[in-house]
C-alpha cells in the first residue's frame, strides 16, 4: 500500500512538472512574439516639428520630387531625432532648405487685392476691364 502511495505521488509530480514546463513555454512565446514599439516614420516625426506654411511647402515637394523627398524626409527625420534641429520648422526655412539641395519648389500663389469690400484676383481685374 506505501507503494501504491508513492508511485501515485510520483505520477502526479511528474504531470504537474510537466503542467508548469508547458506553461513555461507558452510563456516564453508569448514574449517573444510580443510586438516590439515601432519607430515613428519620418513624416511622424516631422508632424511635430512643421508648423505654419511648413506642410504645404512639404506636400509640393513631395508631389514635384517624389524620388527625392523620402531622402530628404529621413535625413531631417533622424536631424531631429540626434538633437541637431531643436527649433520648429517653418514653411520659409522649409522652402530655403529645399532651393539649397537643388530642389526647387514651386508654390501655388495667388495675389488678390481688396476692391469695395470684396477680394478679387489680378485675373477677375482684367476681365473686368
Amino acid at each position: 500500500m506505501a507503494e501504491q502511495v508513492d508511485d501515485e505521488l510520483e505520477r502526479l509530480k511528474r504531470r504537474r512538472l510537466i503542467e508548469l514546463q508547458r506553461r513555461l513555454q507558452k510563456e516564453n512565446k508569448a514574449a517573444k512574439e510580443e510586438p516590439k514599439p515601432r519607430e515613428k516614420s519620418p513624416g511622424e516625426i516631422l508632424g511635430g516639428y512643421l508648423v505654419g506654411r511648413a506642410w504645404e511647402v512639404l506636400q509640393a515637394a513631395r508631389a514635384q520630387f517624389p524620388k527625392a523627398m523620402p531622402q530628404v524626409e529621413e535625413a531631417l527625420g533622424e536631424a531631429i531625432k540626434t538633437g541637431k534641429i531643436r527649433e520648429r520648422i517653418d514653411g520659409e526655412s522649409l522652402f530655403q532648405f529645399l532651393r539649397q539641395l537643388g530642389l526647387p519648389v514651386r508654390l501655388q500663389t495667388t495675389i488678390r487685392y481688396k476692391e469695395h469690400g470684396e477680394l478679387k484676383t489680378i485675373g477677375q481685374r482684367l476681365k473686368e476691364r
